[in-house]
């Protein structure tokens, strides 16, 4: 294990009859970090997950959570996590505040402590004005917060989050963001799975992408967008006439399409980022006045599309 890794699956498979849902996955995630699990539904993401929560036991491999083993450590795993499911229970005529009470009595909280810790997540929440109301009156934006608040309620320095936006409304998307990027900012290491893939970009240091068990990529945004890239696409905007540029560019055997509008050049090219500079630097040298060089970056849903294949299990 690296020394910062706080999250860490080491070779990890999992199979359910003749299905191999999780096979040999390795990953790790440092601390402070936010790491997006990115995969089709049948993928393996929230098998992964429950590996990592304790609530499954791989094939094969560890799972490992502060150094200690999922699978050989399961209690002292719990103190240090938070897990929320993608689809949680609660009890008949509970109020919130009962909810979080009950949580915070099972991680063994008690008297002043077990108060300001409840006082500080409902406040962090938002659900300081709700702690009265019965849990089956909440919205689906005040449940997702209501689950968040139970994985926080021993304050874990991990948390996993297994579609936490599944179902909210583009306001409770948005402020479940501002809530996770507060969560790493103060030290926790969090994994979170999501199909909401502009989100996750604005959202994760680093991403990992899963397809029928297997882990296809893993890096940050830009290192993905990298290694999937096969080619490039580059808006150039000029000052005066296009002809010295055209006559640059086709010049060279990576340019593979050229298209012009009116002062501006659309061009498609193989080559990685250094390529795209030296094209800048080449045009410049030419005498090429240049108002705009803008590199049309693969969103991490171009990203997604281009690493998976589309297939289940």
């Amino acid at each position: 294990m690296s020394e910062d890794a706080v999250i860490e699956l080491q070779n990890v498979s999992r199979s359910f009859g003749s299905t191999q849902a999780v096979d040999d996955v390795s990953f790790s995630v440092p601390r402070g970090s936010v790491f997006g699990y990115i995969g089709p539904n049948g993928a393996g993401k929230t098998t992964s997950m429950r590996i990592l929560a304790t609530l499954e036991i791989p094939s094969a491999g560890d799972a490992r959570i502060e150094g200690l083993s999922s699978v050989n450590d399961p209690d002292r795993v719990r103190t240090r996590l938070g897990f929320m499911p993608d689809a949680f229970g609660t009890y008949r005529n509970t109020n919130c505040a009962e909810y979080l009470d009950f949580y915070a009595r099972s991680h063994g909280l008690v008297g002043r402590q077990r108060t300001a810790r409840m006082r500080w997540v409902m406040d962090f929440t938002g659900l300081r004005p709700l702690a009265d109301k019965p849990i089956r009156g909440l919205s689906k934006g005040m449940r997702q917060r209501l689950c968040l608040g139970r994985a926080l309620i021993h304050d874990p320095s991990v948390l996993i989050l297994d579609e936490p936006a599944a179902g909210l409304d583009p306001r409770a998307r948005i402020e479940l963001r501002k809530i996770i990027r507060t969560l790493a900012a103060d030290g926790k290491t969090i994994l979170v799975s999501s199909h909401i893939l502009t989100e996750l970009a604005e959202m994760c240091d680093r991403v990992g992408i899963i397809e029928q068990g297997r882990l296809l990529a893993t890096g940050s945004v830009e290192e993905i967008r990298g290694d999937a890239a096969t080619h490039r696409h580059v808006c150039i905007e000029v000052i005066g006439s296009t002809e010295a540029a055209v006559d640059c560019l086709e010049s060279k055997d990576f340019v593979t399409k050229l298209r012009i509008e009116g002062c501006r050049i659309h061009v498609s090219m193989t080559g990685d980022r250094d390529t795209q500079a030296d094209v800048l630097k080449e045009l410049l040298d030419a005498g090429v006045r240049i108002l705009q060089y803008r590199s049309d970056d693969q969103t991490l849903e171009d990203v997604f599309l281009a690493v998976t294949k589309g297939q289940v299990q």
